[in-house]
């Protein structure tokens, strides 16, 4: 083909193969919500059960939770769909540690996440902490943080851990460790599960953008809004604020992989690609990144392999009609994308063609 000729050509062919091998949206379908009537539907954002849902996880019998960032409420969904409010009474207080979930309350929750003994780590950003829900006997608890901004705890037990708007949470692919965004002392922190010891895995407390290559640990970080760990612990860092997508690898060493710095909408080549605020992200079966591309109303999606961002819903991708306002949740689960249209009060179940 072109790559015998013409250097030109060559370089044309491989983007288009970089891009072709990025995954296709095969079908959207709402979990909860239906289209708007800019969409063509007659439904309004008010229509829906939820006020702003940022956060999805799933147990391990596949029931849905779901956590509002304004409503402070927690929804469990079965297999009906339908919405069951389990937590939060919409006040924004700190209430309910070592009771029922049910008389529990929470101050902007970001995201949770769930592991193999269904216990949930809710990110309860605004009061600056990371609560556990045993889902099983439905009790609460604070694992980490005591309520008020600060920083501490690095070597020591999670309970003498501090944090400044805590903001995005994750677990590992063992399960054996957290990951957290500790938005405003500019760090990624790390809860080992087994040990309980608090960490820093990124970040040295300033503001900045790090150098290709430096020790993560002795480098600034912009706004770390979310982070999530691939299945050889590479750590995803994403800023909000610095509009980009950051790596740290095994070794330890940061580098950016996506994003120019600046504000905009571009695909392409992953490091001349570019973001609008980006918020959330989760990773997929082929450690790919899936970006909440909030400003920009978008999902993407990082390719560690041919080092390309593609758009894959929203701007008339995927579903064309669907138009997303300030997305923020997304989550893989069983190779299905679920995300939450935050700002509509919608999720969506996004299913991709086979590879």
């Amino acid at each position: 083909m072109f790559r015998l000729f013409f250097g030109v050509l060559l370089s044309v062919s491989f983007a288009a193969l970089s891009l072709a091998d990025q995954p296709v949206v095969s079908n959207v379908e709402f979990v909860v919500g239906d289209l708007l009537k800019a969409e063509g539907g007659s439904a309004t954002p008010s229509s829906f059960p939820f006020n702003r849902p940022f956060g999805i996880d799933f147990d391990s019998a596949g029931k849905m939770y779901v956590v509002e960032l304004e409503g402070g409420r927690i929804f469990r969904l079965g297999q009906d769909r339908t919405p069951v409010q389990i937590s939060g009474d919409g006040s924004k207080s700190y209430k309910g540690d070592g009771g029922e979930i049910a008389k529990a309350t929470y101050n902007g929750m970001h995201n949770l996440a769930i592991d193999s003994k269904d216990r949930a780590y809710i990110a309860d950003s605004f009061n600056h902490c990371l609560r556990e829900i045993d889902l099983k006997t439905g009790t609460i608890r604070t694992l980490a943080g005591n309520g008020k901004a600060g920083f501490a705890g690095d070597g020591k037990g999670a309970e003498d851990a501090q944090f400044d708007y805590l903001m995005c949470v994750s677990l590992n692919p063992a399960g054996d460790a957290l990951f957290i965004a500790d938005l405003k002392n500019s760090r990624i922190r790390k809860i080992d599960l087994k040990t309980g010891l608090t960490s820093t895995v990124a970040g040295n407390g300033k503001r900045g953008v790090p150098e290709d290559g430096a020790k993560a640990t002795e480098s600034p970080l912009v706004d770390p809004r979310a982070v999530a760990v691939d299945s050889k612990d590479n750590i995803y860092i994403l800023e909000r604020g610095g509009h980009a997508l950051r790596k740290v690898d095994s070794q330890g060493r940061i580098q950016t992989v996506a994003g120019t710095g600046e504000k905009g909408f571009k695909d392409g080549a992953a490091l001349e690609s570019q973001l609008a605020s980006p918020k959330h992200i989760c990773i997929d079966a082929e450690d790919r990144v899936i970006i909440a591309d909030d400003a920009n109303a978008a999902i993407r999606c990082y390719d560690p392999e041919t080092k390309t961002v593609s758009t894959l819903l929203g701007r008339g991708f995927g579903k064309k009609e669907l138009k997303l306002n300030q997305p923020h949740g997304v989550t893989m689960q069983d190779g299905t994308l679920y995300v939450c249209d935050t700002s509509n009060n919608r999720i969506f179940k996004v299913s991709f063609a086979a590879e």
